[in-house]
């Protein structure tokens, strides 16, 4: 479990990255569209349909997740609990979504993880703009993840443990 003095760092740095990250998708989503993408047939056009619907969505999630910390921060009295709960929410929408998207125009391939190389493999090659906004971002969701690995499983079992207990 995270040290208690630890969560309101954490809730900044995850929500400077979150920025950074939304900032990037909004101008990539600002300056794209679907039509600029599908020019060859209806296999592609179904590819970045997904892609940009999996973007848009991964945007939402952000800046949802990030107002939230937002808030969080600005209250008088800072509440770890509900800090901790919205911590789960970032690792949960916006990391799962990153690395699993619901189109699957992309996933993370593990051999490449620590090798230096592009560890993102695309389903169908894509134009260089789409390659290039998913390498962006990556890092940010790849130290998010990392960030945050605690809320994938350990905050839910110490949830169910508190509830256990006190029942």
């Amino acid at each position: 479990m995270p040290q208690a003095n630890n969560i309101r760092p954490l809730c900044e740095a995850t929500r400077q990255k979150l920025n950074s990250a939304k900032g990037k998708l909004e101008a990539f989503l600002n300056h794209f569209s679907l039509t600029q993408f599908t020019e060859e047939n209806e296999e592609t056009m179904l590819f970045y349909s997904g892609f940009l619907s999996d973007l848009r969505h991964l945007l939402v999630f952000s800046e949802v997740c990030y107002e939230k910390l937002g808030i969080a921060l600005r209250r008088g009295t800072f509440d770890e609990e509900a800090t901790e709960k919205i911590l789960y929410q970032v690792y949960h929408d916006c990391v799962n979504s990153f690395f699993y998207p619901k189109s699957e125009c992309y996933s993370e391939d593990g051999r490449y993880a620590y090798t230096g190389q592009d560890a993102i493999r695309f389903r169908k090659k894509p134009v260089r703009p789409a390659r290039d906004i998913i390498l962006e971002i990556t890092g940010t969701f790849e130290e998010l993840r990392d960030d945050l690995t605690y809320y994938e499983s350990d905050y839910l079992t110490g949830l169910r443990l508190k509830k256990t207990a006190s029942n």
